[in-house]
């Protein structure tokens, strides 16, 4: 069974008003790339087209656009030192910045988005840079590496 939550005030979190809003930018086939994917880019300093990795650079993106410095780096394993954040949660909560592993779990490489909800043994997230769009995915909660959420904001 899953359970997904979509708010009509955003209030308590609203990085994802932002986030919702750019569901289903995606990438560009071939050389171009997606203008609006290089404006996430820009906030961690690439200018390298959307071929890159962008899933750091999304969330860092939304949570700039309501005024809260996010990592400022493209590493998706970055979150877990956010200096912004208040202490890693034990349970989430919508809008929650997850991380995730990619690969090793003590390598560098990993995954960020936005906690919506879960379904059996996943967490469902909303991110950037997932199947090459920002799209809502399950990801199995057996990567997970931390939650976080802004200062100032709390579990609700």
């Amino acid at each position: 069974m899953s359970e997904m939550y979509t708010p009509s005030d955003f209030t308590n979190f609203p990085w994802m008003k932002f986030a919702l809003q750019e569901y289903g930018q995606r990438e560009v086939t071939g050389a171009r790339s997606n203008p609006r994917i290089d404006a996430y880019l820009r906030t961690v300093g690439i200018s390298g087209g959307d071929e890159t990795a962008w899933c750091s650079a999304f969330v860092n993106w939304c949570l700039e656009q309501v005024g809260i410095p996010g990592t400022r780096r493209a590493n998706a394993r970055s979150w877990l030192n956010w200096s912004n954040s208040t202490t890693c949660l034990q349970t989430p909560s919508y809008g929650a910045v997850v991380i995730l592993t990619r690969g090793s779990t003590s390598g560098w490489q990993g995954h960020v988005g936005f906690y919506v909800g879960h379904e059996a043994s996943n967490l469902i997230l909303l991110g950037g840079n997932q199947g090459n769009a920002v799209s809502i995915r399950p990801y199995a909660s057996s990567r997970l590496l931390g939650y976080r959420l802004p200062n100032g904001y709390f579990a609700s």
